[in-house]
């Protein structure tokens, strides 16, 4: 069972905590409890709780409210809700102001503590995504994974066999603008599918590993303690708590430090996460995606990325590939993407592509790939009147085109020289660039030649190249 919160108990009643810790414990909580003032605002602290269940008349050298007023002072993060034999109204009012989120009366009910228990984790979890602009979401999320072709089904297969195995952690490569983080929020959808907190329950969070500064991407993961650094001035979560159990993305990977690389294994390897300062190792139970646009295999062995890590993370992996290869997906995206910026633009006259038009879509590269696809779509039908898109239309928004219109048999065509040439040296030289141009990715290298694996491998061995 994963953890839903970490709570801490305070009554000098050790018959009354006990059986709120058993209570809590049942329902999927983490739980400690303590019976004396001793020490208790540092323990608190320490322990890094989500609730703290805080007794009012606690000990007669010390109140639970005095208790209460410390912990705001000190700007914990947890929410405290205070228990009391008075049933005062002056009493609660008294705990309200001071802070508390939540006032019961003894003896109270446990079903009714659970249920409140529950109510405040899920508000602590959505102020916190509402916190990190969970709402700046991919631009074309909603659109969903668009393809037919068998490379997009064998990847739509994976990863519902992921899914249904729960990984725990998954790596998804491919080129930039493939679609990486579409993908990782599918796999986030189908996870919560079923799932008795309904969909869109579970938190979604993002982080871009090259878009945080140097010097904040570790707290910002992980968290800090209040003194951990000169700006700490209180506590604060790291974004591996802040997932809870939902799902965390870690975009571009590749690009993350060595030194928190070796952080981020622990992580994944432990499924525990500390603060920075912190001494408690607080449980992960979110799915981490990682995503990256390079060759990891390739880093590792130039150094450039931990090898002990790679081989954590591409235990399970999913390639996207890029759109040039994904055949008549690209008229597929390009007609979903027409549809939805027509409607989207109100421009209903707008009806589809001319012949001349899917035949250039089909021959460009598309070096940006899905991304490059949707924002050409959206501009033609935002400048564009007509009510078929032409080529005319599509060709001057195309940022790779050079000029005259190539088909795919020209495109690669090689002139012979007056004087000839050696055809296996020219096969042989062009295996070589291919490994060159992917790293010494001999898929993507048998891909990019248009030919198999397996005959690649022979014409390696064949020229010496392997």
């Amino acid at each position: 069972m994963k953890i839903r919160g970490r709570i801490f108990a305070v009554d000098d009643d050790e018959l009354i905590v006990s059986m709120l810790a058993r209570a809590l414990k049942g329902e999927g909580y983490e739980v400690h409890f303590q019976t004396s003032p001793q020490d208790l605002i540092v323990n608190i602290i320490s322990w890094q709780p989500d609730i703290v269940f805080l007794d009012v008349d606690l000990s007669e050298e010390v109140s639970g409210f005095e208790i209460l007023a410390a912990l705001k002072k000190e700007g914990i993060g947890a929410e405290v809700v205070m228990l009391t034999a008075d049933d005062s109204a002056e009493s609660a009012v008294r705990a309200m102001k001071l802070g508390a989120v939540e006032y019961f009366t003894k003896p109270f009910n446990l079903d009714e503590i659970k249920i409140i228990t529950g109510n405040i984790i899920e508000n602590i979890r959505r102020k916190a995504e509402l916190d990190y602009h969970r709402e700046k979401v991919c631009p074309y999320f909603e659109h969903g994974l668009v393809g037919e072709s068998a490379s997009i089904r064998e990847i739509l297969r994976k990863a519902e066999k992921l899914v249904q195995a729960r990984a725990e952690t998954i790596l998804i490569t491919g080129e930039s603008g493939s679609g990486k983080e579409v993908l990782a929020r599918h796999l986030h959808c189908r996870l919560q599918n079923g799932d008795a907190t309904g969909p869109g329950q579970r938190p979604f969070f993002a982080v871009n590993c090259t878009a945080l500064p140097e010097n904040l991407i570790e707290s910002e993961l992980f968290g800090h303690v209040k003194g951990a650094f000169t700006d700490a001035r209180t506590d604060k979560k790291g974004i591996f708590e802040l997932a809870a159990d939902g799902t965390l993305l870690l975009d571009e990977i590749g690009d993350m430090r060595l030194d928190l690389q070796a952080k981020l294994l622990r992580v994944v390897e432990e499924r525990t996460v500390r603060r920075l300062g912190g001494s408690v190792d607080l449980p992960v139970g979110a799915t981490v995606i990682v995503t990256t646009n390079k060759d990891l295999k390739a880093a590792a062995e130039q150094g450039g990325f931990r090898k002990d890590l790679f081989f954590r993370l591409s235990a399970f992996s999913l390639e996207l590939p890029p759109l040039r290869e994904r055949g008549d997906d690209i008229l597929l995206v390009a007609r979903h993407f027409l549809l939805y910026f027509a409607s989207k633009y109100r421009k209903k006259g707008i009806k589809g592509f001319s012949a001349e038009a899917e035949r250039a879509m089909l021959s460009y590269g598309w070096p940006g790939n899905v991304r490059e696809l949707r924002n050409l779509i959206e501009r033609c039908v935002v400048l564009e009147e007509m009510e078929t898109i032409t080529k005319e239309h599509i060709l001057p928004n195309m940022a790779g085109w050079a000029g005259s219109e190539p088909s795919a048999s020209t495109a690669a065509r090689i002139i012979l020289p007056e004087q000839g040439l050696s055809l296996e040296e020219l096969e042989k030289d062009l295996i070589r660039q291919a490994l060159e141009r992917t790293n010494a990715n001999q898929t993507k290298a048998a891909r990019l030649l248009g030919i198999s694996y397996d005959t690649l491998r022979y014409q390696m061995k064949k020229f010496a190249l392997a």
